[in-house]
């Protein structure tokens, strides 16, 4: 929770100080604090409280990095077990505006975060107090306004807080079923559809890719469908945003090394992101439509699990010749993109996933890949981007790349050769869109990092698309 107050009896708490307000300021055991970026300094207040001071540097601060300074705060309050503190946002104020301010707030949140605990200890929300720099006012907004801010820079950080969530949980514990009924619980009270689509109705619908790729678990697969209304115009255009969901991704018959195993249960970080950012459209009442359609199922090994060589039949009818069961990602996401146009009406198509390890060889844990065949809805989520502070490189494509995936033995094969692993991924899902414009988001490395790039990161699941996806739709 994050409230605005005048004051507090609160007794410990952040400050921030750039390089040229604590010059000579503070000394002690700890070293010398000098206000560099991010630097952090224990000391008692003339009035006995326990304050941390956060260093900004000496030059003006972009949206990412105010964002890191409230992370910081809320990580140092974390790592000394203190869950309730206050922030006085007068050593900040000169950075925050109206347009960054929901930024700030979702650092003290991203940078709070804990991950889901199974053992003893339980995990705590932080009680936050902001404290303005002058009476009533933040970032030059009055009270009103800023505390709207802190609403919506809250309910933004909670869409990116259950995606992680999602991602975090341990395969065990995150079958097909629980993912899907996770998701219609975080949306409950908000005026959003929700609905689950089981086995047996995918069956009935013949999902191919869907119900292939799920047929070697024990656990069935299954599909759920968000739709989101918001905008004033109703039954206007509808973006459709398409998510993988596979939390279990052995890599079928096709076995991933046991170097990538650890990394198995994670397969579902686009289905989350998808989840995390409708959850905050509908929390902030964006004026926007959307159909989230978001493909679950489990990838493993049995003796109904589908082999190299195999074809099968997707949902629009198109027949693909299976060339490895661990591109399997594409195949759901492909049944799922063809009924969102079909059945849901959507009139552009953005799909999101873990796809590649192609795009983590390209771009590495800080950058994710993209591809479109539109230029106005990649223009759009070109501002998204810029607005969100994700990181995102186009990379292209052409006709011969399409040719990769022509089959001599069905429509398509769901693998290329063994270069332009990323782009054949994305290709095979254009497809599957019918000729909508299309965008295409492969967060293979950046929806889960072992050590934080950023302060507002945490060891594991990033939350990684919700924040460009929201940007997207307002």
């Amino acid at each position: 929770m994050i409230r605005i107050a005048a004051g507090t009896d609160i007794r410990t708490g952040i400050l921030f100080f750039s390089k040229e307000a604590a010059f000579g300021l503070y000394n002690g055991e700890g070293g010398i604090f000098r206000g560099e970026y991010l630097q952090t300094f224990p000391r008692m207040s003339s009035g006995g409280k326990q304050e941390y001071c956060i260093g900004l540097g000496e030059k003006a601060l972009t949206k990412r990095e105010v964002m890191e300074a409230a992370a910081c705060a809320a990580s140092c309050m974390l790592e000394h077990k203190i869950y309730q503190f206050y922030v006085d946002t007068a050593g900040i104020e000169t950075f925050l505006t109206e347009d960054n301010f929901p930024y700030f707030i979702q650092g003290l949140y991203l940078g709070g975060y804990e991950p889901p605990q199974f053992g003893k200890h339980t995990r705590k929300q932080a009680d936050i107090t902001l404290l303005p720099a002058k009476e009533g006012c933040i970032a030059g907004l009055s009270q009103k306004q800023a505390e709207a801010a802190v609403e919506q820079g809250m309910h933004i950080a909670e869409g990116i807080l259950f995606a992680r969530d999602m991602v975090n949980y341990p395969g065990n514990l995150l079958r097909p079923a629980d993912f899907a009924e996770s998701i219609c619980r975080q949306m409950e009270g908000l005026d959003v559809e929700a609905e689950i689509i089981d086995k047996d109705c995918l069956e009935n619908m013949g999902m191919g890719g869907l119900l292939t790729v799920g047929g070697g678990s024990a656990f069935p697969p299954c599909m759920v469908v968000l739709r989101y209304r918001g905008a004033k115009d109703k039954d206007g255009e509808v973006l459709g945003m398409i998510g993988k969901g596979v939390t279990c991704d052995t890599g079928g018959y096709c076995l991933k090394p046991s170097g990538s195993m650890a990394g198995i249960r994670g397969d579902m970080a686009g289905g989350a992101a998808v989840a995390g950012c409708i959850y905050a459209l509908a929390k902030n009442r964006v004026e926007a439509n959307v159909t989230g359609v978001i493909p679950i199922c489990e990838n493993r090994i049995s003796p109904d699990s589908y082999l190299p060589g195999d074809v099968i039949t997707m949902y629009d009818q198109t027949k693909v010749e299976i060339c490895n069961t661990d591109a399997e990602g594409r195949l759901i996401l492909g049944d799922a993109a063809a009924y969102a146009v079909e059945c849901e009406g959507v009139s552009r198509v953005v799909d999101i996933a873990t796809l590649t390890g192609a795009v983590v060889n390209l771009f590495g844990f800080s950058v994710g890949g993209v591809l479109s065949d539109d230029e106005e809805l990649y223009a759009q989520f070109e501002r998204a981007g810029t607005a969100s502070q994700e990181q995102y490189a186009r990379i292209p494509f052409y006709s011969e790349h399409e040719e990769m995936l022509k089959s001599t033995a069905a429509d398509l094969k769901n693998l290329g050769p063994d270069y332009c692993g990323t782009i054949t991924a994305g290709l095979f899902i254009r497809h599957f869109a019918k000729g909508k414009p299309w965008l295409h988001m492969d967060i293979a490395g950046t929806a889960w990092v072992d050590s934080p790039i950023w302060k507002f990161q945490s060891k594991g699941a990033t939350g990684a698309g919700v924040t460009t996806l929201y940007e997207m739709c307002k």
